[in-house]
């Protein structure tokens, strides 16, 4: 099958079409994917089951399916990558926590990080249920189920809106287990001159990746350095959404285009 980018244009912006082009065909509509191995970049949400359908139809496939998708979305990666992520509870279990706090809360899939100080990062457990009971009502958020996450000091260069913190965390875009491209997380922002990544942060998210490989085929991982030095798991994304930071571009199309064609 030929691999094709089927894209929402106004969800790319022109630098990152630029590249993309390059390595890819590009379409922008559905019916023009036939026989085709379908990378929906930005364009499988919402309706992620019915664009997979649609594409069976035309003897196509996504990259990946929506049963993968969902093995992301559901955070049901958690309880293979416990180990190396923060502890989480949800909302069946969240009661029986006994954890004070902080917390950090968001949802499953999405957080209101850009109010960081509001709806996400909560001193005490009675402040976490607050931010959630909150974000049950967003109706983006909610839909998704809320997670609880033990809140980990991590390396902080400074502060942005609404004194989210600026750590030194960095994006991974791996296809299976091989990675494709890697970068400083924060895009744009003024502490990249003092933003590193160990070797040992390098083999931290093979490792990690070498476990997510058999559930879903293409994922990006966020990994974060913490206080104390340690790198840790801070989520997993399905790479079809994934913004790609301050990643090469070419270099990520083009590692892309090698390893599903190889």
């Amino acid at each position: 099958m030929e691999p094709i980018l089927l894209i929402r244009r106004e969800l790319m912006s022109n630098y990152e079409h630029q590249f993309a082009a390059k390595h890819f065909r590009i379409e922008e509509s559905r019916v023009l994917c036939r026989d085709s191995l379908v990378i929906g970049r930005y364009s499988v949400l919402p309706h992620y089951a019915e664009l997979e359908r649609d594409l069976n139809l035309l003897g196509s496939r996504l990259i990946n399916t929506y049963e993968q998708h969902r093995w992301i979305v559901s955070f049901d990666y958690y309880q293979h990558l416990a180990e190396f992520t923060p502890e989480t509870w949800d909302d069946e279990n969240i009661h029986q926590c006994q954890y004070a706090g902080p917390f950090v809360v968001k949802g499953k899939m999405k957080s209101r990080k850009w109010q960081w100080k509001s709806l996400m990062f909560a001193p005490t457990k009675g402040d976490a249920l607050r931010i959630g009971q909150r974000l049950m009502e967003d109706s983006e958020i909610g839909e998704q189920g809320i997670v609880y996450r033990r809140f980990v000091p991590l390396k902080t260069f400074g502060f942005g809106k609404d004194g989210l913190p600026q750590t030194n965390e960095w994006r991974f875009f791996y296809f299976g287990r091989q990675r494709l491209s890697y970068a400083y997380y924060w895009p744009g922002s003024s502490f990249l001159d003092q933003a590193m990544i160990s070797d040992s942060a390098l083999d931290l998210a093979d490792r990690i990746a070498a476990i997510v490989a058999p559930f879903v085929p293409f994922f990006v991982l966020d990994l974060a350095e913490t206080a104390a030095g340690d790198w840790i798991l801070i989520e997993v994304n399905d790479a079809q959404q994934s913004v790609p930071s301050e990643h090469d571009l070419d270099e990520l199309y083009d590692n892309l285009r090698r390893t599903i064609t190889a």
